[in-house]
């Protein structure tokens, strides 16, 4: 069980109860992992794969969890959820009624016409597992250290606390002024620059990761604002990792062009057309913004049915999703009319 985890050492407790710290210059063998569901690793393939197994799965689902990886497969499970591999055996095994042929895998379909049941092959697996797993630093020794962090750690933790709550302030001030239709005043983008600089300081793209996530979640300002920062702390994390991940940049791509898309569309059949206008912009300013990021433009070319756009794109899929939502609103001016 990971403990804590610092961009310095990481806090592990074995399954024998030891509790195991230790730096990560001397132990390099911890690299980051990435946990998707059945439904979206099915037609996936990898060297080695995790399968967590839950309560509702099924034979199906085991089936296509069990089958993602060439060279080998690990199934965990958890003591609370199973209270031995008899129960895990006979909910990995068990048979549930599908409605159409679409619910099935190809490899599900691939196996069946062939004679192979494979809630056989789920129950060999589910019995093969080991009562107890070998922890991986079983044979790892390290020099003994306190689990708490240190001074510096705790200042730089609590010196990030601080500057976020002083940007939120900053950032909440001016969203007052805004909402009176007052001006924002120059001590306020000061208070924020301020805010900000501190937190380039403490980690580069701080304040960029910050302003998105409260950008995304008005919420988080207020409370960090009040000294309540957690919030406001986490979604600036989860902003950074998406930063540097063009899947999740993608996915969340993806995600805002389909809610903005249905905004639209009920604001059109509301008879809101400067609204639906305003959507339309952001959406333009969206696609645009796939210029400067080759690698999602590159990810979401195989993506375009769930953006709207036909299975062959002829031009940049930045120009052709501005040309869709221009000629939509295009479209829908003159049917207004």
């Amino acid at each position: 069980m990971v403990e804590q985890v610092t961009p310095q050492r990481m806090a592990v407790r074995t399954n024998d109860g030891r509790a195991v710290t230790f730096d990560t210059k001397d132990y390099a063998h911890v690299d980051h992992g990435y946990a998707a569901t059945i439904h979206k690793a099915q037609g996936m393939t990898v060297d080695r794969a995790h399968v967590l197994a839950t309560p509702g799965m099924d034979s199906h689902g085991a089936y296509v969890a069990l089958s993602r990886h060439r060279d080998g497969v690990n199934l965990h499970y958890g003591r609370d959820d199973f209270a031995d591999q008899s129960k895990l055996v006979r909910t990995l095994s068990r048979e549930r009624g599908k409605d159409m042929s679409s619910d099935y895998s190809p490899e599900q379909r691939f196996a069946e016409r062939r004679g192979i049941t494979f809630r056989q092959r789920i129950v060999e697996i589910a019995r093969q597992l080991p009562e107890r797993a070998k922890s991986i630093f079983a044979n790892f020794r390290p020099q003994a250290q306190k689990l708490e962090p240190s001074h510096a750690e705790q200042a730089d933790l609590s010196n990030q606390r601080r500057a976020v709550e002083r940007f939120a302030r900053a950032a909440d001030d001016m969203a007052k002024m805004r909402e009176q239709g007052l001006p924002v005043l120059p001590h306020q983008r000061d208070a924020l620059d301020k805010a900000g600089k501190t937190l380039e300081a403490l980690r580069p793209h701080a304040a960029a990761d910050l302003a998105s996530a409260l950008q995304r979640q008005p919420e988080l300002t207020r409370e960090a604002a009040d000294g309540r920062s957690q919030g406001a702390i986490r979604a600036m994390q989860l902003e950074s990792e998406i930063r540097v991940d063009p899947v999740q940049r993608a996915d969340r791509f993806v995600n805002d062009w389909q809610r903005l898309g249905q905004a639209r569309a009920v604001m059109q059949q509301g008879g809101n057309e400067n609204g639906a206008r305003r959507v339309a912009g952001r959406m333009s300013d969206m696609a645009k913004g796939l210029e400067r990021d080759p690698q999602v433009e590159s990810l979401l070319r195989n993506r375009t049915r769930e953006l709207g756009l036909g299975k062959d794109i002829g031009r940049e899929l930045s120009r052709e999703l501005a040309a869709s939502v221009s000629f939509e609103r295009t479209r829908s001016i003159g049917m207004s009319l």
